[in-house]
């Protein structure tokens, strides 16, 4: 009796078996995308909620280094009785000298309202206000004046006024004539407007108002002289040394009574606040993409019970367990690999529309962008390990029956 030795069977290459997973893509095509179609989704969810706030973080960063983030404003708070507090006449002057500041500037708060025509009735503010201001104010606060010009040194006693963005607005008024400027009436005196600013975020308070000479203010709108609001510009590396001793430098005598904020820091809030829901967000695109997991497991588990045939021809020719399992775990990871390719690109999109809609920069995190499309193979061999391991053990005899 003569012994036959079979050849061992030959080990499958990575590309024989990514082009033997991919078969039965091809021979199911619409399965397949609905597949992956949960992968996709999840994916693209997930990288958008990681990107979008990337791009919104990145976005503010650049608003605050153009803006500054060493812009420090101090008023007056409340008395020990509960009373209003007012800040020194020489407050900017002794803001002025702290050593690391750069450049003070204040504000003086008018009872005055401004108005676009003597027809309105007096009590019609609009929210607006009309402040003190000299012209080292805009230098201070980075301002930029959209349109015409900002108070200067030689109409600091004539009755000329600067609206901030929103102020202009509501009082429609959108450009300055040189020939013609327009007027306002600030009180009973009608002020000619001479510019008007750009937006700037860290001053919300001068958006919305009408800025007036220092003198001027005096002289027609019963201004006291007590600035309202200091601004400071300090060093970068000093803001927190200067924030800690400048209410006791503005007034020495109670510096409980004065107010110091950092704009920054409510911009920073802001943001925060806006992305509260992140973590939400993100745990949905979870749930999608463990959805589109259980999808893809359904779709495997169907594929090997009509291709049983196909097992048991593959068996009795000689494919090993190992090679079969291995036929259909690539097909499995290979599905949702694609779902979390297409998600990826898909979620690219999304931020980029978004960002582009909202003025940001886009921003896209590696991290994203590599696990977005690793966290989808990573479920579909998961996913794909049961129908993989099910499809091993047919045995052919009952596979062809």
């Amino acid at each position: 009796m003569t012994l036959v030795t079979l050849p061992e069977p030959a080990r499958l290459k990575p590309p024989d078996v990514v082009a033997l997973g991919a078969h039965g893509m091809r021979t199911r095509p619409v399965r397949a995308v609905l597949s992956a179609l949960g992968i996709a989704i999840g994916v693209a969810a997930m990288v958008a909620v990681l990107a979008i706030p990337a791009s919104g973080a990145q976005a503010l960063h650049d608003r605050l280094a153009a803006l500054g983030p060493n812009l420090l404003t101090a008023g007056p708070g409340q008395t020990l009785f509960g009373d209003n507090a007012t800040l020194p006449d020489d407050a900017v002057a002794m803001a002025k000298r702290i050593a690391p500041v750069r450049a003070a500037a204040g504000t003086g708060t008018t009872s005055a309202s401004v108005r676009r025509s003597d027809k309105i009735a007096p009590d019609d503010t609009s929210g607006l206000a009309v402040y003190a201001a000299r012209p080292d104010l805009l230098g201070v606060l980075n301002g930029k004046v959209r349109t015409g010009a900002f108070l200067a040194t030689g109409n600091q006693n004539y009755p000329v006024t600067v609206l901030g963005s929103q102020a202009a607005a509501r009082l429609g008024i959108d450009h300055i004539d040189p020939a013609r400027p327009p007027q306002v009436l600030i009180g009973t005196q009608w002020f000619t407007v001479v510019g008007i600013l750009s937006p700037m975020p860290l001053a919300p308070e001068i958006e919305r108002s009408a800025l007036v000479g220092w003198d001027v203010a005096k002289r027609l709108l019963g201004f006291d002289g007590h600035p309202s609001t200091v601004y400071v510009r300090a060093d970068e590396s000093q803001v927190d040394g200067v924030r800690s001793v400048l209410a006791a430098t503005l007034n020495p005598q109670a510096p409980n009574e004065v107010q110091v904020r950092r704009p920054s820091d409510a911009l920073a809030a802001q943001k925060l606040t806006d992305t509260t829901y992140n973590a939400l967000f993100l745990g949905l695109g979870g749930v999608a993409l463990l959805v589109g997991g259980v999808g893809v497991a359904n779709t495997m588990v169907i594929s090997v019970l009509e291709r049983r045939r196909e097992i048991g021809l593959r068996r009795a020719l000689g494919a090993t367990k190992r090679q079969i399992r291995g036929q259909f775990l690539a097909e499995s990871v290979l599905l949702s690999g694609l779902g979390g390719l297409a998600g990826v690109l898909t979620g690219v999109l999304v931020t980029a529309g978004y960002a582009l809609s909202q003025g940001w920069p886009a921003v896209l995190p590696a991290g994203a962008l590599a696990g977005g499309v690793g966290v989808a193979a990573l479920v579909g061999a998961v996913a794909g390990a049961y129908p993989a391991v099910r499809a091993a053990r047919l045995a052919p005899t009952r596979a062809l029956a």
